[in-house]
């Protein structure tokens, strides 16, 4: 039997699938997999390493709006806030929680559950118990360990090098920051080992960061901190203003037109972050996902920045850079 339909009941019918589309998009997203991102800091200064973290997630077939939902949560310095924002993306259930930038942010998501997937960026993640082991986190946490304590002893070697005939050194330290407090820990000892004399110079807040340059040291190195990171252009243009000769553990300080940088890449970092959180999306447990460790460590020096100094950079020197500005 053939069952014929008017125009009219037609209109109906095709408007009410035509209804029916935007709840069908609606259900969809909502089914989609979020990812809650934490981070002590601000967006803006921290847009490339968000962008590494995001070419992390397309290397394992995850892209933002099209298949993964991201929570993003700055503190925006306010690490007091950190522990409110875990906890909101606790209540909105995300799959993952990404925790980047400080101590706070890692130890904020720890607090906040013991169970949802957590993806960090850590100096050492077994100090603060957040994993049982490199190879076997056997917890809920896995991610990246950057190690940037260790390397402060290789930093003062550097800056000695650069500067052999330096009687005293300035150490800028964010009080704010566990990181940056244990560096700065082991570069005093590392410096009473050798005899250079290392003064200590402490910034929580923007107005501290002229106290450091003022009474122009011989040299300066800068401690690790988001907090300095996200001030990288305002520190470099200071180092200029007062012609100190700086050294910091990021490149993107050189980038910035510091003189020179040692460390890991913070950009592969946040790009194995990207890496494990899209693992986890796809049913891989962090307690069986090694904690990271950097396998190379990046010399960068700007020799613009150097002429601007009247500093000639040893031979030596540049020939163990892995980067070098001209």
């Amino acid at each position: 039997m053939t069952v014929t339909i008017g125009r009219r009941e037609l209109l109906v019918a095709l408007s009410g699938t035509a209804a029916a589309w935007p709840l069908a998009a609606r259900a969809q997203q909502a089914a989609m997999p979020v990812i809650g991102f934490l981070n002590s800091d601000s967006p803006g200064p921290l847009a490339q390493f968000v962008s590494a973290f995001h070419r992390g997630l397309n290397q394992t077939g995850y892209v933002e709006g099209k298949n993964v939902i991201i929570e993003y949560r700055w503190a925006r310095g306010r690490y007091d806030r950190l522990r409110e924002m875990a906890a909101d993306l606790v209540l909105r259930r995300v799959a993952v929680i990404v925790a980047t930038g400080a101590s706070p942010s890692l130890l904020a998501a720890r607090s906040a559950t013991r169970e949802i997937p957590t993806v960090l960026i850590a100096g050492e993640p077994m100090q603060d118990g957040i994993v049982v082991s490199f190879n076997r986190p056997g917890r809920n946490a896995t991610g990246v360990s950057l190690f940037t304590d260790v390397l402060s002893a290789k930093r003062l070697e550097l800056v000695r090098e650069l500067i052999p005939n330096a009687a005293v050194i300035a150490l800028l330290v964010d009080p704010n920051s566990k990181e940056s407090v244990i560096e700065a820990s082991e570069v005093q000892e590392a410096a009473h080992a050798i005899g250079q004399r290392i003064i200590v110079s402490k910034a929580g807040s923007e107005p501290d960061l002229v106290s450091a340059f003022a009474g122009t040291p011989a040299a300066l190195l800068i401690a690790g901190s988001p907090f300095f990171t996200r001030l990288r252009d305002q520190l470099v243009a200071l180092a200029a203003q007062y012609a100190v000769p700086t050294v910091y553990e990021w490149r993107e300080f050189i980038t910035a037109g510091g003189l020179i940088s040692y460390g890991p890449s913070l950009t592969g970092a946040y790009r194995q972050v990207g890496v494990y959180a899209a693992r986890i999306l796809h049913g891989d447990k962090p307690a069986d996902l090694p904690v990271q460790q950097p396998t190379k460590f990046e010399l960068a020096i700007n020799l613009k920045t150097a002429k601007a100094l009247g500093i000639e950079v040893p031979a030596t020197l540049l020939a163990r850079a892995d980067e070098v500005t001209e």
